[in-house]
């Protein structure tokens, strides 16, 4: 399309090299993106989408599609009454 918008994922330390090959950034979207018409290939190293509007077409990320990462550590133990707990006291105190 030739009036799309190719967001990338630019590091702030890398910013000032973005921007020098043509790179804008997008205050509402709070993004780097190639304008239409630049040359891909220079800013390759940031890309990760597909050109697309300036709108967002994907659906928003739930936060019970982002918490599916369990943090602690499954144990099994022989003992039936053993109880597992994180932190400097028991849950029973």
């Amino acid at each position: 399309m030739p009036n799309s918008k190719t967001y990338l994922t630019v590091p702030y330390a890398e910013k000032d090299a973005a921007k020098a090959l043509g790179a804008k950034w997008d205050a509402a979207q709070k993004k780097w993106y190639a304008p239409a018409g630049a040359n891909l290939s220079s800013f390759a190293k940031w890309q990760t989408e597909a050109p697309s509007n300036a709108t967002k077409s994907s659906k928003p990320k739930t936060q019970s599609s982002t918490n599916k990462i369990l943090l602690g550590v499954v144990t099994s133990a022989k003992d039936k009454k053993f109880i597992a707990y994180s932190g400097d006291q028991p849950p029973w105190i």
